[in-house]
């Protein structure tokens, strides 16, 4: 029974969710304040362009209205603003406001990655991993994820676990895979987490632990992922009652420990 993941069908992962680099600011601006906001943005005060651009990209408050996102994140960008222009790539990527344009995306992921935006560098590296507005250059993908990782970018430490385990831009290394699987994993990156269940079930990269591979498939089982449960019921077959009780131990133990790491962010 195998329930481990195929290297080779497995994609990199794209974050194009702009959320993900909001401020956080644009999701407590209560509806009354906009008009404040919009104020604020004509002054050309950058966070609130950015903002604004995050309420019109959401529909926050207002009809959601892509283009007039863009508008007031061109404004963010044009004053160097790195969350702006890494979102202005996501909508070029994605055309959304504007027509599809890979070239345009990269041309600003690549500002904001400069600046040290991490999920720019992540989404960078996508484009090298796919080659997509840019030549495919595996090892300039590995570079910019690097970058993200080393920041704690969990995305960037899944897509470096995978192309460790397909031998995309590095020597195929399982074990190395496994590694930076955990480093996503740890943050409550459900794919990674999903990975190590299957690697930990075959010994891909790691001795056979049939315990620890029934804790990560138990805590994605937990919310809602209906592959993880799946396995999870496939791998309760084959194991012992105390393999059972040590497997859900470890996954109270895991649990914890992802929910503290997120208090820390």
């Amino acid at each position: 029974m195998n329930l481990a993941f195929d290297p080779m069908k497995a994609a990199h992962s794209l974050s194009v969710l702009l959320c993900l680099i909001f401020t956080g600011v644009c999701a407590q601006t209560k509806i009354e304040d906009l008009a404040a906001l919009k104020q604020k943005a004509e002054r050309e005060d950058v966070v609130a362009q950015y903002d604004l651009g995050a309420m019109y990209a959401e529909g926050i408050g207002m009809p959601r209205d892509y283009a007039e996102a863009i508008r007031w994140w061109r404004k963010a960008a044009d004053q160097g603003y790195a969350p702006a222009r890494s979102n202005l790539g996501a909508m070029y990527a994605n055309a959304l406001g504007v027509p599809k344009d890979d070239a345009e995306a990269v041309r600003w992921y690549r500002m904001a990655a400069d600046q040290g935006l991490a999920l720019a560098q992540h989404n960078l590296g996508f484009m090298y991993a796919n080659g997509t507005g840019v030549p495919k250059d595996e090892a300039e993908a590995l570079r910019w994820y690097r970058k993200a990782a080393d920041q704690g970018l969990d995305l960037a430490q899944l897509n470096i676990g995978l192309m460790h385990a397909k031998g995309e831009g590095v020597t195929k290394n399982e074990a190395e895979a496994v590694r930076w699987f955990l480093k996503a994993a740890e943050q409550g990156q459900a794919q990674a987490q999903y990975f190590l269940g299957g690697m930990y079930a075959n010994g891909q990269g790691v001795p056979v632990d049939e315990a620890e591979a029934y804790a990560w498939f138990k805590i994605l089982a937990a919310g809602g992922v209906e592959k993880a449960r799946e396995r999870l019921e496939q791998l309760t077959k084959k194991m012992t009652p105390d393999q059972i009780a040590r497997g859900r131990a470890r996954s109270t133990e895991l649990h914890k420990e992802i929910e503290a790491h997120k208090a820390k962010k």
